[in-house]
């Protein structure tokens, strides 16, 4: 899907506009996992989530196109719609946001705060995405999309970073949403020629993706009712399923309790902020913690973009 070049080159658009994030062994993860673990901190980019540097790099070609559009919208649960405010903002490109209804009244605040126009309809990411659709057509406005090539090789920068800091992983564990980040992470393992391991993780409340590739095709559900609304979609896509099934090892599902718990280790083992999505590969670490004694795993802290009073009652355990 991405050669390696496609992917440095998308790391010079990134890289202008924030630099690389860390890369950690925290030892306590460890001692709690029995083994060593590597977490990537996308909790530290300048929108709190992966998902900006999809968005640079989406915005920055489409402002190097022609023609020039009036303006673009996007479907989100927050963390992509940030992105995209951040970056058209970037371009000098107007930016209007379609969130579910009942979204997360902090990530509103922050697309409001890069400048984009916010819209609440639907009931969920799917159904706001219906709305962004309709509001393109009658606007005149172009549609970004969730999953696209560009926001694959931006994403796939983290990885990039990642495997080139730290020493030779066994696993990495990657949450999905709509699967840029999970197939940005397998483009860069596949160029770069490492043996390492890739393995989704799915909500066991939105567990699309898990059924899809079980089945070897896209599988979708009737609901998403997760905590951890990075991970809340409905219908996978099928070019992203594609790459999955090619390049992925297996799909863990963890519940709401597990990633509840896996929020609260990070806070307990390295004082970090998380979201569900976030802590979401930690929890199937957790969960799959008798495959890993003594080896070395990969986690991607995809983001730390949560609500305080949703924190707070997943910090107390309730």
């Amino acid at each position: 899907m991405l050669s390696l070049n496609d992917v440095e080159t998308a790391a010079g658009i990134v890289h202008a506009a924030m630099p690389a994030t860390a890369q950690y062994a925290w030892p306590l993860l460890a001692k709690r996992t029995g083994c060593e673990v590597w977490v990537k901190h996308e909790n530290h980019t300048p929108t709190g989530a992966f998902k900006v540097r999809g968005g640079l790099v989406y915005m920055d070609r489409l402002k190097r196109g022609s023609p020039q559009p009036k303006g673009v919208v996007s479907a989100t649960r927050g963390n992509h719609g940030q992105s995209i405010a951040l970056a058209a903002a970037r371009n000098g490109i107007a930016a209007t946001i379609v969130v579910p209804q009942g979204n997360s009244v902090e990530k509103n605040a922050a697309m409001r705060a890069f400048g984009a126009e916010l819209v609440e309809a639907g009931h969920d990411f799917d159904a706001a995405k219906e709305a962004a659709q309709t509001l393109a057509g009658e606007r005149g406005l172009a549609m970004v999309p969730s999953f696209h090539r560009d926001l694959v090789a931006g994403v796939a920068t983290y990885a990039l970073e990642l495997f080139r800091a730290a020493p030779a992983l066994d696993t990495v564990y990657v949450p999905i949403g709509l699967g840029s980040g999970i197939c940005g992470t397998i483009a860069v393992r596949d160029a770069l020629g490492l043996k390492t391991k890739v393995v989704g993780v799915v909500s066991t409340e939105a567990p699309a993706y898990a059924l899809s590739f079980a089945a070897g095709k896209v599988v979708a559900t009737n609901s998403a009712d997760t905590m951890a609304d990075g991970m809340a979609v409905r219908g996978p896509d099928a070019e992203a399923l594609d790459v999955i099934l090619k390049g992925a090892e297996r799909i863990v599902q963890v519940s709401d309790a597990e990633i509840g718990a896996a929020m609260r280790a990070y806070y307990e083992d390295t004082h970090q902020l998380t979201e569900g999505a976030g802590a979401a590969a930690l929890a199937a670490l957790l969960q799959e913690r008798d495959r890993f004694k003594g080896k070395r795993v990969g986690l991607i802290l995809s983001g730390g973009n949560i609500d305080r009073p949703v924190y707070l009652r997943t910090l107390a355990g309730d």
